[in-house]
């Protein structure tokens, strides 16, 4: 945490609070916030979402709370645990991580990014239009529509996710054929449409193995990729094949992408340090929170490998990135997920950035730069999740 140069020398306000919030949006989508409040009645918010893994995310929470309530905000982080106990532990503690950092900007009065401890590097943020889930009509023209639609609204940049069905273990059938041509075709009809200019990036959610994803990139050497994202599962046996298939993605003069599911910064080091992705992709909201970020992004920066935040959830998930990349000593692009649901914008009380020229502008409040509409989370429950990912995909597939 950045160091004040004064204390304040009346009450030393504890937190109190512990609040979480488990938003519906629809079959698929649950969204999960923490609130954390001190006794001054100065609160800040977080944001762990994890599709699927509420009900266990709302226990971890519980078994937090004797350990922060009662607490001086500055002294909870050498309280929480780090790492260990995978992503339900982990989206949690990130959550009350970012909280209780916004609590404390707040208690100042500054934007939250000048309690990261690092100089700003930049006060725009260049986006992209992830358009995956708002794109009902998963045809190519479907695709189409919804990609012009993101360039109307001020998008310089698209990702899509366009191999729906195909699985690892059934590559090699003429059905999972007729599923990648599927993709393929999404692929082509979305580069129709915004113009050979504009990045595009495909995610592949780990569908494929190492003979498929090479034959696939190499397939879509005239799509003018800008990144191919985690063609394959990201487990230790499949380091060396991931370093092949960047070779081939750079013979076609695009980058592979990847790792948005590590766990702090070691968990990083096998991609960034052994050259396994030319972007890697760590969310706030699993990677232990704001300092375990700054200190992957250091790491890249070393490496020099591109750091892009993976950020396709809520509006506080969206804040703590800006701020993020706004000190960020090597950054790349901020995802964003546009136009899931029109929740995404009717929770948020304050200024949420608009896009110009392709990129937000970092908030300027105090704190994260926003608040929530608590009494519209509370009429949007939690509800259990349908159709939320094939496990067949093993690392979270959509």
């Amino acid at each position: 945490m950045a160091a004040h140069p004064t204390e304040k020398t009346s009450h030393v306000a504890s937190i109190e609070s512990i609040t979480p919030f488990v938003v519906n949006l629809s079959p698929k989508s649950n969204w999960f916030f923490v609130r954390v409040t001190n006794d001054a009645g100065i609160h800040g918010y977080g944001e762990g979402t994890l599709y699927g893994r509420e009900t266990e995310q709302l226990a971890a929470l519980e078994s937090l709370k004797p350990i922060i309530l009662g607490r001086p905000a500055q002294l909870v982080h050498m309280a929480m645990p780090a790492g260990g106990g995978g992503l339900v532990a982990s989206s949690v503690v990130s959550a009350l991580e970012q909280a209780i950092t916004d609590l404390r900007a707040r208690e100042w009065g500054t934007p939250l990014y000048k309690e990261l401890g690092v100089p700003p590097q930049r006060t725009a943020i260049r986006m992209y239009a992830n358009i995956n889930r708002r794109t009902g009509d998963r045809s190519p023209e479907g695709f189409a529509a919804s990609a012009r639609d993101a360039l109307a609204q001020g998008f310089l940049a698209v990702k899509i996710a366009p191999f729906d069905g195909v699985v690892p273990q059934e590559l090699g059938t003429k059905e999972s054929r007729a599923l990648i041509d599927a993709g393929i075709a999404r692929i082509h009809a979305t580069r129709d449409a915004i113009g050979e200019n504009t990045v595009l990036m495909v995610d592949c959610h780990w569908r494929f193995d190492e003979k498929t994803a090479a034959t696939v990139l190499k397939e879509l050497k005239s799509a003018k990729l800008f990144w191919f994202e985690c063609p394959i599962a990201e487990t230790g046996e499949n380091h060396p094949a991931l370093k092949k298939l960047r070779r081939v993605a750079h013979r076609i003069e695009t980058r592979l992408a990847g790792a948005e599911q590590g766990i702090g910064v070691d968990a990083f080091k096998p991609f960034v340090e052994g050259g396994l992705y030319d972007v890697v992709m760590p969310d706030v909201k699993y990677a232990g929170g704001y300092q375990q970020m700054l200190r992957i992004a250091e790491m890249c920066q070393r490496s020099q490998v591109d750091f892009s935040p993976h950020n396709p959830t809520g509006p506080v998930c969206t804040m703590a990135s800006l701020h993020i990349c706004a000190v960020a000593p090597n950054f790349l692009l901020l995802e964003h997920q546009l136009g899931e649901s029109p929740l995404y914008h009717e929770l948020v009380r304050g200024a949420h950035p608009a896009v110009r020229d392709g990129c937000f502008e970092v908030p300027s409040a105090p704190g994260l730069g926003i608040d929530l509409d608590e009494d519209l989370m509370r009429a949007h429950p939690y509800q259990p999740l349908t159709n939320v990912r094939d496990a067949r995909l093993g690392q979270g597939g959509r």
